[in-house]
């Protein structure tokens, strides 16, 4: 008599909680490297509206490299953002929600067979500036006008259906604590995702007291780090997981730093990291940016190499 086939999970909770889960890599060298130019202060968000076709075929490209969740093109997208385009916000809404469809759009089409999953990106306030203000945090803001600036996308993007939002690249902790205060009553769990340097976030906070924010939040399902260096991240991961009893989330850079307007340094972003950050309470391995479809083959390889 034949062994029944492994029950799938038919949520993004479930799918966590028997991980395991590789994220895909940075969503804006993949575009780049299509030669698509993504200087405008958009960023990546601006083909949601000029070519849609590109993000459908770069979340398709991780998915078929052995990741198992795509990174909506939302990161850098807002009301605000898309209005200075001259884009009325019910366009703009309209956009936010493409973002979802587009992954799940190559989720259709990837020649994979097991689930795969669409995170929407809601990345911070500092990221509608353009101005490199999300790796410093400090905006002058408060936790209410914080919150009132992220609840308008957060709803858009809920309703849009993702298995999850990515609440990520946080470089502070009051901004953090405005988007947690928003969670309740959208009906779609969250991960928390600080950017860092060293052992505290960009705006300068103890990581553990930073992370600690979500630990009694039930929306927030795995807290961590991404776009940082790979050094830091190993750190950050066993912090997270001791804070707050929840998985943890890790996805950094390629190791290389953005110096004079180019990047500069030796890669040092490697697969085999990811034996530590499991051992450590990681459940959502990636990368971020200049980690791109070949270093997410090879964190996926080592991942179903420690799964067994």
């Amino acid at each position: 008599m034949s062994a029944a086939p492994p029950v799938r999970p038919v949520s993004f909770a479930e799918a966590l909680a028997a991980g395991p889960l590789v994220l895909d890599g940075g969503l804006s060298n993949q575009l780049a490297d299509a030669g698509h130019d993504l200087s405008d202060e958009l960023w990546s968000a601006r083909l949601l509206a000029d070519d849609p076709a590109a993000i459908t075929r770069a979340h398709l490209g991780y998915y078929e490299a052995g990741a198992s969740v795509a990174i909506t093109a939302s990161y850098q997208a807002s009301f605000e953002g898309f209005a200075r385009r001259g884009v009325g916000r019910e366009e703009a809404g309209r956009l936010l929600g493409r973002s979802v469809e587009l992954a799940r759009e190559a989720a259709r089409q990837a020649a994979v067979d097991r689930p795969l999953w669409v995170a929407a990106s809601v990345g911070p306030y500092g990221a509608v500036l353009a101005d490199g203000s999300e790796y410093r945090g400090r905006y002058g803001m408060s936790v209410a006008r914080l919150a009132a600036f992220h609840r308008p996308r957060l709803e858009v993007l809920a309703a849009a259906g993702p298995d999850v939002l990515a609440i990520e690249t946080i470089p502070d902790a009051d901004e953090a604590e405005a988007l947690l205060g928003v969670l309740g009553g959208l009906g779609v769990p969250a991960w928390l995702s600080f950017s860092i340097e060293g052992g505290r976030t960009r705006a300068g906070q103890p990581l553990a007291e930073a992370f600690a924010l979500a630990a009694q939040v039930p929306e927030v399902l795995a807290v961590g780090v991404n776009c940082c260096s790979p050094r830091d991240a190993d750190v950050a991961v066993g912090l997270a997981a001791q804070a707050t009893g929840k998985p943890v989330v890790v996805y950094p850079n390629s190791g290389e730093h953005w110096d004079a307007g180019r990047w500069q340094g030796r890669p040092t972003f490697r697969p085999d990291r990811v034996a530590s950050w499991l051992a450590d309470g990681a459940r959502l391995v990636g990368g971020c940016c200049r980690v791109g479809q070949d270093q997410i083959a090879g964190l996926a390889q080592s991942v179903r190499a420690l799964r067994g």
